[in-house]
C-alpha cells in the first residue's frame, strides 16, 4: 500500500516538473507569445442575441474566449485570395423579384468596400442575375437593378464609383439549371468579379 502512494507522489512530482520546462507561451521554446512571429490573439465569444443561426449566443461558449495563433504559416498572399478571409465570398443571393441585399450579406460586403477603400486601383465588375421566371426584358432590369444595390452600399462604406462596372446578364447565365427553388435561389445573385487590383 505505502508502495502505490509513494508512486503517487513520485508520479505527481514528475509531472509538476515536466510543466514547469515549458516557456511562457505554453511551448517548450522559452518563448514568451509575440516573439520570433508568433502572436497570439484572443478573441471572445459574443454572449447574447441571435447567430445567424437562430441560437442564442449565450448558451454556446457562455464568455469563453478562444485564442487564434498567427505566425509563420499565415496566409501571405493578397487577402483576396485568402479562403478564410470574409473576401473570398465575391457572390451575394437575392429574395425572389427583389434587389434589396439581404442582411446576413452586409458583413462581406463591408469587407469588399473597405478593400476597395485600401485599393483605389482595384476594379470590380458587378454581373447581375435571375432566375428564369419573367420576361427576358424584366430579369435584364432586375440583374441591373441587384448589381446597382450592391454597388451603392459599397459606395456608401467607402469605394470609389470609378472603381465598378455594372452589368446584368438576367437570366442567360444561371448558376444552376432547372426548375425548383433550389436552382431559382442559386441564379438570383450578384458576383464581384475584380478585373485589376
Amino acid at each position: 500500500m505505502k508502495l502505490v502512494k509513494l508512486s503517487s507522489v513520485a508520479f505527481a512530482l514528475v509531472w509538476l516538473s515536466g510543466c514547469n520546462t515549458l516557456g511562457l507561451n505554453g511551448n517548450d521554446d522559452g518563448l514568451m507569445d509575440g516573439e520570433d512571429g508568433v502572436i497570439v490573439e484572443d478573441r471572445g465569444i459574443t454572449t447574447g442575441g441571435i447567430d445567424g443561426d437562430g441560437v442564442n449566443g449565450s448558451d454556446i461558449g457562455d464568455g469563453a474566449e478562444t485564442q487564434v495563433i498567427v505566425g509563420e504559416d499565415a496566409y501571405q498572399g493578397d487577402s483576396l485570395d485568402d479562403p478564410a478571409n470574409a473576401l473570398s465570398n465575391r457572390v451575394v443571393y437575392f429574395e425572389y423579384d427583389s434587389s434589396s441585399v439581404r442582411e446576413q450579406d452586409y458583413l462581406t460586403l463591408e469587407a469588399h468596400a473597405a478593400y476597395l477603400a485600401d485599393n483605389p486601383t482595384a476594379r470590380v465588375r458587378l454581373e447581375g442575375h435571375t432566375d428564369q421566371r419573367g420576361s427576358r426584358e424584366y430579369n435584364l432590369a432586375l440583374g441591373e437593378r441587384r448589381a446597382l444595390a450592391i454597388r451603392q452600399i459599397l459606395m456608401i462604406q467607402g469605394a470609389s464609383v470609378n472603381q465598378f462596372q455594372v452589368t446584368s446578364f438576367g437570366e442567360e447565365r444561371p448558376q444552376s439549371e432547372g426548375d425548383g427553388e433550389v436552382n431559382w435561389q442559386n441564379n438570383r445573385r450578384v458576383e464581384l468579379i475584380y478585373t485589376g487590383r
